[in-house]
């Protein structure tokens, strides 16, 4: 018996090595996201300055010519195209997190790399915590919560596989991730153990997994929807001229005589912004309304399976706990999204409000319910 506690023990701290060393190559993972996006931003802004300067410094050798009409190389922001319909738009996507700039994108390619190593040492940590204890690796508070960013990991990198332009999310994961897994090392930390009678059942496997793999996918929803909002007021001010692109438009009608003002302006004229390189809002809209809907039925199993698996642990299917009752407004709120997007008056930013407060009684369910309301779903050991 010695030996195979030792064993566990063992298994128990390479667990927790491994654990330490994802949150370090997730961390340089963030960092080379960030690089992404500021090193492509830097690129933009340093081409447009040069094509500005040797545009001003042309102007001036010619003597007050006026031929550099459209000689400045710059990086455009998208073109609206407004449709017949009133008070919608159509609006190609981005260019991505590093824009056009190569620097950029090796960044975001490194910031990949990174992110597939933590990914192997972060399911490593949870195999060896499984096997620890010979059991599924979400027994309490911690374990859950490192699977759970274990598979919204996963979740990324699987659409990333499948060729889908996700790459914009890796910095918001990286974040997310971070400090999903340093509240579980400094706050949830618990120590491996075997789990109370009542957890003894195959429904753990089916139930809290099918929980896992739902927060995952709407973590990906929620992080759509929140930069959709951000993108639809972008675009709101692109076509009502109140950005850079507007300024633009109107800086060949200063006349020739104020051609320091007009190199001051363009050069004050940022043509990288951030949300410019982001999918469309329409892009980013589906992508939230397709993640949203097509896990719903999953999260409804997940409800489902809790009730069977409580009969079967307490006697009763339902017995108003507080996880069953926040499981529940998590389902309504979420039933009241997907209505929302087949009701044509709460389509756009109404039905996205809804999506976020759904999210948001999911995380409240993650969080707040197993550790601040006494339960018979608390974890124990938190």
């Amino acid at each position: 018996m010695a030996i195979a506690a030792a064993a566990n023990e063992n298994l128990a701290h390479i667990s927790n090595v491994l654990i330490y060393s994802a949150m370090a190559v997730y961390t340089l993972a963030f960092l080379a996201h960030i690089a992404e996006w500021v090193f492509g931003s830097r690129s933009a802004v340093g081409r447009t300055a040069a094509a500005i300067t040797t545009e001003a410094g042309a102007a001036r050798a010619a003597a007050g010519a006026s031929a550099q009409g459209g000689g400045t190389a710059v990086l455009e922001r998208p073109k609206v195209v407004t449709r017949a319909a009133t008070g919608s738009r159509d609006v190609p996507d981005g260019p991505g997190a590093a824009g056009t700039s190569e620097k950029g994108d090796v960044y975001g390619r490194i910031a990949v790399s990174l992110t597939v190593l933590s990914f192997l040492l972060h399911a490593g940590s949870v195999l060896t915590r499984a096997l620890s204890v010979q059991r599924a690796p979400w027994g309490n508070m911690y374990e859950f919560s490192t699977t759970f960013g274990m598979t919204v990991v996963g979740v990324y990198l699987g659409l990333l596989v499948f060729k889908k332009n996700v790459r914009w999310l890796g910095l918001p994961l990286t974040t997310t991730i971070l400090l999903d897994l340093g509240l579980a090392v400094s706050v949830l930390y618990t120590e491996s153990d075997q789990l109370v009678p009542a957890l003894h059942s195959y429904w753990l496997w089916i139930h809290v997994s099918c929980a896992i793999l739902s927060g995952a996918a709407l973590w990906v929803g929620a992080c759509s929807t929140l930069l959709f909002l951000f993108r639809d007021g972008y675009e709101a001010r692109l076509v009502e001229g109140r950005t850079g692109a507007g300024l633009r438009r109107h800086l060949d009608e200063l006349p020739q005589d104020r051609k320091y003002a007009r190199f001051k302006a363009k050069l004050a004229l940022r043509t990288d912004d951030p949300m410019s390189r982001l999918p469309s809002a329409a892009t980013l809209d589906k992508l939230a309304y397709r993640v949203n809907a097509t896990v719903f039925p999953l999260w409804t199993f997940t409800i489902v399976a809790g009730a069977i698996w409580a009969e079967a642990a307490w006697g009763r299917y339902w017995g108003w706990d507080p996880k069953e009752v926040w499981s529940f407004i998590t389902w309504v709120a979420y039933a009241c999204y997907l209505h929302a997007r087949a009701t044509a008056g709460w389509k756009g930013r109404k039905a996205a409000y809804i999506a976020l407060a759904a999210f948001g009684c999911y995380i409240f369910n993650y969080y707040g319910v197993n550790i601040f309301v006494t339960g018979k779903h608390s974890y124990a050991g938190v």
